[in-house]
């Protein structure tokens, strides 16, 4: 496959693009904020849902964390049959920016840990996912961020070459594992903020081309 030479743009998407938090379904159904945030560290972990960007699947996560926690078998089974209930909407601000690159004809990316089975609502429910050149999903590829593999992934299907792709995640260590393979990496920290990084190193946005 011919290196992609031209700049390239790849997005993470969950919390950059995609408004997604278990906080949004979890006020439903516990009674306070100090309840859901005991849920979510004790039982629902994080390290709990990255198995399943990690490829295994939500029948499997249910039944072992329910068995692990009978008495939260029910808001355990919500996580997954009421997943879409933790998505409130895109990040207006940055898909701003992303339709102005996509316009501009800027070679656009993306590379997320999502799990495989959730991924397509998310694909199908957001019209600029076609957008993208390629996507890289984790659970499909059993590689989760930060794992060097899964950039190599990206850049090897899809042609791109790290020194001339800039990288936007919200989570820093991601942010610094992209910086190692030769990437600019950009730490999203809100929509703002983005547009100035990106018109920092000369990437359209706002309809055209800033100046560092």
């Amino acid at each position: 496959m011919t290196v992609q030479q031209s700049p390239t743009v790849v997005f993470d998407l969950g919390g950059v693009l995609v408004d997604w938090d278990p906080r949004y379904l979890y006020r439903k159904l516990l009674p306070d904020d100090e309840a859901v945030e005991k849920f979510l560290a004790e039982v629902t972990t994080p390290q709990w849902n990255r198995e399943q960007d990690a490829g295994r699947s939500w029948d499997e996560a249910v039944a072992v964390l329910s068995e692990q926690f009978p008495e939260h078998s029910e808001l355990i089974a919500a996580y997954h049959h009421r997943w879409t209930e933790m998505i409130s909407g895109q990040i207006d601000g940055t898909v701003t920016t992303l339709r102005a690159l996509h316009e501009a004809g800027v070679p656009l990316y993306a590379l997320t840990n999502w799990s495989a089975e959730k991924f397509p609502y998310a694909r199908d429910t957001f019209e600029w996912m076609s957008w993208f050149r390629g996507i890289v999903v984790s659970g499909a590829e059993r590689l989760v961020k930060p794992d060097p593999r899964i950039y190599h992934t990206l850049l090897d299907r899809y042609g791109v070459q790290a020194s001339s792709a800039v990288y936007i995640d919200d989570s820093l260590p991601n942010v610094e594992a992209a910086r190692v393979l030769g990437f600019t990496a950009i730490h999203f920290t809100g929509p703002d903020q983005l547009a100035a990084d990106l018109a920092a190193v000369g990437l359209p946005v706002n309809g055209k081309e800033a100046s560092a």
